[in-house]
């Protein structure tokens, strides 16, 4: 059974990467003929697919087919930095360069010189970046942070996203010439619900795995929690079927992994069906056909405020709605840019972003600064009252 797993991923237990894949169903054994023949080229390349559908273990499979596998591999997330930070980390840097930049240092193209620089989430990056990201691209040089000389470059870029880069294109927050520069060769990954022979594989994997590690004696699935792995949509892939089994074998009784030692999700497909009114009371039943029929109505009353707004044919539409959106949905969050990211399901980064481009972040610290101040003032009255007061008044 073809398997490809992270180096040392013992040492990755807090990762929220995919740690292992199998190529066991067909759409997989498709996947790995279509990654033996990416491998030997050094044309750029972008691995699409959901969250936890093992994009990284592609980059290093196919940076250890080709020949640059003597070379580094560079694996960096796009979404983990700050903005501020994102550049100085890709590019490089000299001494001086910024406050606290006490050396130079080389960005993540030089480190990868010579071999493979994988970009994950591509997608947050701004739309500042996107442009220095193209011009390295084009030019197949770097040029640091505070420097003004060029450094040459020799990279394989492999860049991976679980957003629709075509749709951020046409919604103008994804450059079309850096779509193009990295959509030379393409490599989709299905979620792991479509490709249900690699489920049990990997399962038995993850067995083997966390027994070893936990010190348990060889365990095995009971033929119902089989079915049910098979049957659950795994709405978090490869990652969600790693945590279910490990919590499966911290609570598993004897060497069997029954269906009660599975913990899964209770995330179903967002379809519902309307219950017969003959199983169940009038009212309850009622309430049941508003509380899903309420849904329909309320998209139908936002397509119809967009058709208005269409209507007017007013400027910069687009930048406006955004804007409502995210401050809508910050100020819902009771302003945690956490939150409101998981909300709208987008990177914290570009929350941050989008707030300070929309004067919301500066907006909030005034207002708050305002009644930190007036709460200092009234604390400040209060005090020259009580001192006021005579002695043994009461």
């Amino acid at each position: 059974m073809p398997l490809l797993t992270l180096p040392n991923p013992g040492a990755l237990a807090l990762s929220l990467r995919a740690k292992a894949l199998v190529f066991e169903d067909p759409q997989s054994q498709a996947i790995l003929d279509r990654i033996r023949q990416l491998s030997p080229s050094d044309a750029t390349l972008l691995v699409t697919g959901e969250t936890g559908t093992g994009k990284e273990l592609v980059a290093r499979h196919i940076h250890a087919l080709s020949h640059r596998r003597g070379r580094p591999f560079v694996a960096v997330n796009c979404g983990a930095w700050s903005e501020s930070l994102v550049e100085s980390e890709l590019f490089g840097h000299e001494k001086g360069a910024f406050t606290g930049a006490t050396t130079s240092k080389a960005g993540w193209f030089e480190a990868a010189d010579g071999g493979t620089l994988f970009l994950d989430e591509i997608g947050d990056l701004s739309l500042p970046l996107q442009v220095k990201l193209l011009r390295v691209l084009q030019e197949r040089e770097v040029v640091r942070l505070g420097s003004r000389q060029p450094i040459p470059i020799d990279v394989r870029l492999i860049a991976a996203t679980n957003v629709d880069l075509e749709a951020a294109v046409t919604a103008r927050k994804f450059r079309e010439d850096l779509f193009y520069r990295l959509n030379v060769a393409t490599l989709s990954l299905p979620p792991l619900r479509e490709r249900p022979g690699d489920i049990l594989p990997l399962a038995r994997y993850f067995v083997d795995l966390y027994a070893q590690r936990l010190g348990s004696a060889p365990t095995a699935l009971t033929a119902e929690a089989a079915a049910r792995l098979l049957e659950h949509p795994w709405p978090g892939n490869i990652r969600e079927l790693e945590n279910a089994i490990h919590h499966a074998l911290l609570v598993c009784k004897g060497s069997q992994i029954a269906v009660a030692d599975l913990r899964l999700t209770a995330l179903q497909p967002r379809t519902a069906t309307l219950p017969p009114p003959s199983d169940r009371g009038g009212d309850r039943w009622a309430a049941d056909v508003e509380s899903q029929v309420r849904p329909a109505q309320q998209a139908a009353s936002l397509e119809g405020a967009l058709l208005a707004l269409f209507e007017q044919n007013l400027p910069n539409l687009h930048e406006q709605i955004e804007e409502t959106i995210i401050r809508t949905a910050y100020r819902y969050c009771d302003r945690n840019q956490l939150q409101t990211a998981r909300l709208l399901g987008i990177s914290r980064n570009i929350v941050r972003a989008r707030l300070a481009q929309f004067g919301e972040l500066a907006r909030y610290r005034a207002v708050r600064g305002g009644a930190v101040a007036a709460t200092a003032a009234a604390f400040g009255r209060g005090e020259e009252r009580s001192s006021s007061r005579a002695p043994g008044a009461t």
